[in-house]
């Protein structure tokens, strides 16, 4: 059994930051493994665990930076992982939903997984269609915000029995038949810490780059519909009022703006 996790690069910004354009700075910029994506990467690791002969493929589409990324997920128990990265894909500012359905579609079509997990949404654009979108694009049965996975299901009878999230706080209990697309809700598990030993089996696993010729696809393919007109930092309309010092120092000052704002008597 084959189960390909998508995992993507997210960009976090500092407290204090400059906008240059429509980008932020790249000096004011860390990158991490997107949370709902661990969680995603998290439920495969322990497919693989949990049965005999589960291969676990991380994909994600991004510049060589994010390799370090990638490898977080290889740390914590992926097998191989596939970087689709081309000099067209660079030259796109924002990938649309789109574009990329088409060229994760490109290697599902070449890796023909079983499963494809993906994470709800992006931590950095919030964008939460990638993975519908992908499972629309390469015909799979899907299920999201999926926050629970019978995993014994999976193994011996390839159903996906999951259960999800819906509108208003219900829950919906479904069977997905495989092969299928499930977008992963964060809680699902308890992700865990890669290990030291994870760590250095990491440096050593494959990562398999990907251009666009490799997976059949031209610079027309990733035609993004989205252009950034503009990046501003919106100006707050709160009232907020930071206190400072000590415990002590901060009750005191507490207590003075309460006074004057007539909660309390002199």
């Amino acid at each position: 059994m084959k189960v390909l996790v998508t995992v993507k690069e997210v960009a976090t910004v500092e407290d204090d930051f400059e906008i240059s354009g429509t980008e932020v700075e790249e000096q004011f910029l860390d990158y991490d493994l997107n949370e709902w994506d661990d969680y995603a990467v998290e439920e495969a690791v322990q497919l693989a665990e949990a049965g005999d002969d589960v291969e676990v493929v991380a994909v994600s589409i991004g510049p060589e930076r994010s390799e370090e990324t990638i490898r977080m997920a290889l740390a914590k128990g992926a097998d191989r992982a596939v970087r689709v990265w081309d000099d067209a894909i660079e030259d796109v500012e924002l990938l649309d939903v789109e574009t990329k359905a088409e060229l994760l579609a490109a290697v599902v079509e070449a890796e023909d997984p079983d499963l494809v997990l993906s994470g709800v949404q992006a931590n950095d654009d919030s964008f939460g269609a990638t993975g519908v979108a992908l499972a629309e694009t390469v015909g799979f049965e899907w299920a999201a915000v999926v926050n629970a996975l019978d995993t014994e299901a999976v193994l011996d009878e390839g159903v996906a029995s999951v259960r999800r999230e819906l509108e208003g706080g219900v829950e919906e209990l479904t069977d997905v038949e495989l092969p299928a697309v499930l977008t992963i809700q964060t809680g699902i598990n308890e992700p865990r810490y890669a290990s030291l030993r994870g760590i250095r089996q990491a440096q050593s696993k494959e990562i398999d780059v990907q251009s666009l010729a490799d997976l059949g696809l031209g610079a027309e393919d990733v035609a993004s519909s989205l252009d950034v007109t503009a990046m501003y930092e919106p100006e707050t309309e709160s009232d907020a009022r930071y206190l400072d010092g000590d415990a002590g120092e901060q009750a005191a000052k507490l207590a003075d703006v309460l006074r004057e704002k007539g909660v309390v008597g002199e």
